[in-house]
C-alpha cells in the first residue's frame, strides 16, 4: 500500500494539542530568559547579516569558563520558529554544567535549505571563534537535520582556522536525514526541493568521518516515517563507522520530545552531558 506521507509528515494534525504546547513554549522561554538576564546571557548575537542570522548564549549556571558548549538547533520545518521560542531547552543544560547556544536561522521560502545548510556552519565557526570550544550539537525536526549535516561537516575545508572535527557529536531528536519524502508533502512548496536537490541534501547518503557520533533519538508516539527516519540513519551511518545510537521514548510525540531537555535529571540530559564532556575531552 502507498504512503501517505502528507499524513506522516503532518505533525501538527497528529498532534491535535500543538497550540497548548507552542504557548507553554513561549511561556516557560521568556520566562527563563528572565531569570538568567543578569547571569551573562547574550541575546541575539549577530553571526551573519540578515536579521534571523543570531544565536541566544546561556552560560553554564556555574559560570566555569572551561564548561563544555552544546549548540541547540531549532525545527520548524526549516520555515518557523526562532531561537527566542526555545530559551528554556538550555535549562537542564545550563544546571548540569554546560554552556548553550541557540541558533537562529533564515527561513525557506525566504532562503533555500542548502542556505539555511551553510547559514548554520558558519554560526558553528563563528561560536568557534568567539569561545574556542569544540561543539555538541542538539536540534528538534529540521534542528534534527541541520544536526546530522553539522555532525558530517569538514569544517576545516571551510576555514582553515578552525578544527575539522568542531561539531562531531549530535544528539537528533525526531530529524527528518532523508527528503525524498518531503517532496510528497505541502512542506515542500516552501522548500522547492527537485529530486536531485532532495538527495543532495539527505545527511544521510553523506559520508561522515569514523568516529563520529550521532544519537537519533525520536517520540514513541511519533509517525511511521519519523521513527523510520531516526532508525534508517542509525544503521546507515553505523555501517560506515559512525557511532550511532536509536531510542524510542515512550509516550512522546513530535512536540513533547523535547520537554526532558528542560529537565537536569533527565535521562536525555544526562546523555547529552556525557557527549559534550567526551567533545570537550573531559573525564566521562
Amino acid at each position: 500500500m502507498a504512503i501517505d506521507y502528507k499524513a506522516e509528515y503532518d505533525t501538527r494534525s497528529r498532534v491535535k494539542e500543538h497550540p497548548e504546547i507552542f504557548a507553554r513554549w513561549k511561556r516557560n522561554a521568556a520566562a527563563y530568559r528572565e531569570a538568567r538576564k543578569a547571569d551573562g546571557t547574550k541575546i541575539d548575537v549577530a553571526y551573519g547579516p540578515s536579521p534571523r542570522q543570531i544565536y541566544d548564549f546561556f552560560p553554564a549556571n556555574s559560570r566555569d569558563s572551561n564548561a563544555p558548549l552544546a549548540v541547540f538547533i531549532h525545527g520548524g520545518f526549516w520555515r518557523a520558529f526562532e531561537p527566542a521560542s526555545f530559551s528554556h531547552v538550555a535549562r537542564g543544560m545550563n544546571e548540569r554544567g554546560l554552556d548553550v547556544a541557540l541558533l537562529g536561522y533564515d527561513l525557506c521560502p525566504q532562503v533555500t535549505l542548502a542556505a539555511i545548510i551553510d547559514q548554520t556552519r558558519a554560526a558553528c565557526i563563528a561560536l568557534w571563534k568567539a569561545h574556542g570550544k569544540r561543539i555538541t550539537v542538539v536540534g528538534n525536526s529540521a534542528g534534527g537535520h541541520l544536526t546530522a549535516c553539522m555532525v558530517a561537516t569538514d569544517f576545516k575545508a571551510l576555514d582553515a582556522d578552525v578544527p575539522a572535527d568542531l561539531a562531531h557529536i549530535g544528539y537528533a531528536i525526531s530529524g527528518v536525514f532523508e527528503l525524498e519524502p518531503v517532496l510528497h508533502t505541502p512542506v515542500n512548496d516552501s522548500l522547492k526541493l527537485d529530486h536531485d536537490e532532495a538527495y543532495k541534501l539527505s545527511p544521510i547518503y553523506w559520508q561522515v568521518p569514523t568516529g563520529h557520533v550521532l544519537d537519533c533519538v525520536v517520540g514513541g508516539d511519533e509517525s511511521a516515517e519519523f521513527l523510520r527516519q531516526s532508525k534508517a540513519i542509525a544503521d546507515a551511518w553505523g555501517g560506515r563507522g559512525v557511532w550511532t545510537r536509536y531510542e524510542e521514548l515512550p509516550g512522546a510525540n513530535h512536540f513533547s520530545a523535547i520537554d526532558p531537555l528542560e529537565d537536569p535529571d533527565s535521562a536525555m540530559v544526562a546523555r547529552i552531558v556525557e557527549l559534550a564532556q567526551r567533545s570537550a575531552g573531559l573525564p566521562l
